[in-house]
């Protein structure tokens, strides 16, 4: 696949926005103004951006709560993403979710889920809303590799393999559920084999690699659309402990430092270097990432704290959807 040189930098940026949004997003927490917790994708950042990036505007996610690489890639609003993170009225859930409940409709993000495996049946429930009124896009269902030892897991692909339902299901395999390694929870190495149980297409991808993610999602799209349900996992390593709370005495210092050596942007980098960017033009997209989360933080900071007589606000929707008719017949 033949990529523009719009599209290299934009990978790289996404990224690079990531990996400053997480690590000031850090130093926040540890400086008190974050109340909760949080949990970080920094080593991960060439899932989430590889694959959304790959997608429509008109796609739709559901999110992981360590999706902030999800959001970035999704284009979502990386001011109100942090204003939310500190709790502010301005933020996407105007301060009550967290980071771990973003949502942003506009530019399909159905929301992250604090549930391991929750957003995959909101997943499959979106992707049957698209086949059901004929609409030509797919939904995307993000989640760890300890979700595809949950039951909703398992009924969804099911479910979603009957129906031949427009979704992409996409496994990001950071080797821990919390603190268990994948090989004490599972007797496979390959988890991409569980698709197979349900006559889905499975693919076990190097999830560092930012344009294989890309691409392969590309093609995954297209697939889904036509076919039916695929299910993608995406094999990478996060850097930091499950959460803030995580003292990480399951794994050695050795194995952290190993990965870290396997680092998504170091690696895509020297290949933008070697083949498509100036070292001039790579600072000019770090400096404009660092830029972009300065002034997310300066908009937090100057963001109103939600009233607490609004705090109730929003918690019930109205509308009714019965009126609206399916362009094309569909039997369940």
């Amino acid at each position: 696949m033949t990529l523009t040189k719009e599209v290299y930098g934009e990978l790289y940026l996404k990224m690079m926005q990531t990996r400053i949004f997480e690590e000031t997003a850090a130093r926040l927490f540890v400086e008190g103004k974050v109340h909760g917790t949080a949990h970080f994708c920094i080593g991960e950042e060439a899932t989430g951006v590889g694959v959304c990036s790959a997608l429509e505007k008109k796609d739709m996610i559901a999110q992981t709560h360590r999706g902030h690489n999800q959001a970035i890639g999704k284009n979502m609003d990386i001011k109100r993403m942090m204003a939310e993170f500190l709790g502010k009225e301005s933020g996407y859930c105007k301060g009550k979710g967290g980071c771990m409940h973003i949502a942003d409709f506009t530019v399909g993000s159905l929301g992250a889920n604090g549930v391991v495996s929750g957003g995959i049946p909101v997943a499959v429930g979106a992707a049957l809303s698209q086949q059901y009124y004929g609409r030509s896009n797919i939904t995307v269902g993000f989640f760890g590799d300890g979700a595809t030892n949950e039951g909703a897991f398992h009924e969804a692909l099911n479910l979603a393999s009957v129906w031949k339902l427009p979704v992409l299901f996409v496994c990001t395999n950071n080797l821990y559920g919390m603190s268990t390694h994948v090989n004490r929870s599972m007797h496979i190495s390959d988890i991409s084999v569980r698709a197979s149980s349900y006559g889905i297409k499975g693919l076990s991808l190097d999830g560092n690699d930012v344009l294989a993610v890309y691409e392969e999602t590309k093609k995954a799209r297209e697939y889904v659309l036509n076919e039916g349900p695929l299910f993608m996992v995406l094999n990478t390593y996060r850097w930091m402990g499950h959460s803030k709370s995580d003292s990480q005495v399951y794994r050695t210092k050795e194995e952290v430092a190993a990965w870290k050596e396997k680092c998504p942007i170091k690696r895509y980098k020297k290949r933008l270097l070697d083949a498509v960017f100036t070292a001039a033009e790579i600072e000019a997209f770090d400096n404009q990432a660092k830029a972009d989360v300065e002034a997310a933080v300066e908009f937090a900071n100057a963001s109103q704290e939600l009233s607490i007589d609004r705090i109730f606000d929003d918690v019930y929707a109205g509308g009714d959807i019965r009126d609206q008719k399916p362009k094309r017949g569909f039997v369940l």
